[in-house]
């Protein structure tokens, strides 16, 4: 654009913003703004005649993950830099999930790793002009260390344009201490990898109600508040489940169920479980939030077994016909006295196994820990909150215990 383009960023970025190392590694708690600011950066990098011949791939485990998050912030970054002048600039196909800058030709394009397909695909990217320049993996924490090396592996050859530099950008929220992150990042040191901490007191733009929030959040649950307020690496003290694995498998069960966690505003969790040799499997997850009932059926169709038993909280009953009207082998789960306490003694006696793809059930894992007291002394209690998807692990497994207070309602 031939005039100034004046956009409001966080302080705390600037140095991020200006960084030309391979790595930019930026992690932070919930609200820093570290994603807006990124979005925001590429944007306005991508319509610099100075970076002409780059293109950007924005990068999800789960490729349509990248619509309500990436795709989204980096249209909302356009509209906010660009105006009334944002389609002259840059042409957006939604449907495809592609960007292309009118002005410099660069390109942003989208992906994520959900089978071989996906990863080959990733390896033979080409663009109509200039070469793949930058990649920005957003929570990075759901990718494998060899998804990341397949990108990796990609940013190489020379530039005709000696301005353009290769580079990778992270932003994750630092869940848990065992990551691969923490240790190729962060336990090491590397003149190539530039490390960045944010957090909501960071963000000059966060409303009061947010920061409040956030407050209360220090009060009843310090852990939590230091992972995602503070942006601080998770601990193992205090975790409920560390007995799983984060594998491909087999579909070769004995039997599937699937467990069913009802919400709007929080997330409604439904995951594919399945069951042999004792073990616990965990194969698909459907993850939603603001979606009405008919809208999560039409997502389920053809993706879930209908035939299997589907285990359900029972304080939905109305949705529960729903479901069986739709076809669906929906079943309440009646929680009783001590349910909880006995569905985690029998998934902690378990080896589980979880696909890649069910990254909301293996960020929430990564997070749920037992209730500390005043003392800090760790009780008995589950910490209630940001558990959807474990909910509904909880009620597919519920049918294995013979006692403990479970009760299924026909």
């Amino acid at each position: 654009m031939s005039e100034n383009v004046k956009v409001q960023f966080n302080e705390c970025f600037r140095e991020a913003n200006l960084c030309t190392k391979r790595y930019r590694v930026l992690m932070g708690g919930a609200g820093s703004g570290k994603s807006v600011n990124v979005a925001q950066d590429f944007i306005l990098k991508l319509m610099d005649l100075k970076y002409k011949g780059a293109n950007l791939l924005v990068a999800r485990k789960v490729e349509q993950s990248n619509r309500n998050s990436t795709f989204a912030e980096l249209c909302t970054a356009i509209s906010r830099i660009c105006g009334e002048k944002a389609s002259s600039v840059w042409e957006i196909k939604e449907g495809l999930m592609q960007m292309r800058c009118r002005i410099t030709g660069c390109r942003i394009i989208f992906c994520g790793f959900n089978d071989s397909r996906q990863k080959e695909k990733i390896k033979s990217l080409n663009f109509p002009h200039g070469k793949l320049t930058w990649i920005w993996v957003e929570e990075a924490t759901e990718i494998t260390e060899s998804d990341f090396d397949i990108l990796d592996d990609r940013l190489r050859g020379k530039f005709e344009n000696p301005e353009l530099f290769y580079q990778i950008t992270l932003t994750f929220n630092p869940i848990s201490g065992r990551h691969w992150l923490k240790k190729r990042f962060f336990d090491t040191v590397c003149d190539d990898v530039y490390t960045h901490r944010s957090t909501y007191l960071d963000n000059a733009f966060i409303d009061s109600g947010y920061h409040n929030r956030m407050i209360n959040r220090k009060l009843f649950d310090p852990d939590g508040y230091r992972v995602y307020a503070l942006g601080e690496w998770g601990m193992q003290e205090g975790l409920i489940l560390t007995n799983y694995e984060v594998c491909e498998f087999e579909r070769d069960f004995d039997s599937i169920v699937l467990g069913q966690d009802f919400g709007f505003n929080h997330a409604n969790a439904l995951l594919a479980v399945g069951f042999r040799d004792g073990n616990i499997y965990v194969f698909d997850e459907l993850y939603e939030y603001g979606k009405d009932t008919a809208e999560l059926i039409s997502l389920a169709e053809g993706r879930f077994d209908k035939k299997a038993v589907m285990y359900c909280d029972s304080a939905e009953p109305d949705r529960i016909k729903t479901w069986r009207r739709a076809g669906f082998n929906a079943v309440p789960v009646k929680k009783g006295a001590g349910s909880i306490l006995a569905q985690i003694d029998y998934l902690k006696s378990r080896k589980i196994f979880i696909r890649h793809v069910c990254i909301n059930l293996i960020r929430e894992l990564q997070a749920w820990r037992w209730h500390a007291d005043s003392s800090g002394a760790l009780t008995d209690t589950p910490f209630d909150g940001f558990d959807d998807a474990i909910a509904a692990l909880r009620y597919a497994v519920a049918h294995k215990i013979t006692d403990g207070g479970i009760e299924f309602l026909r």
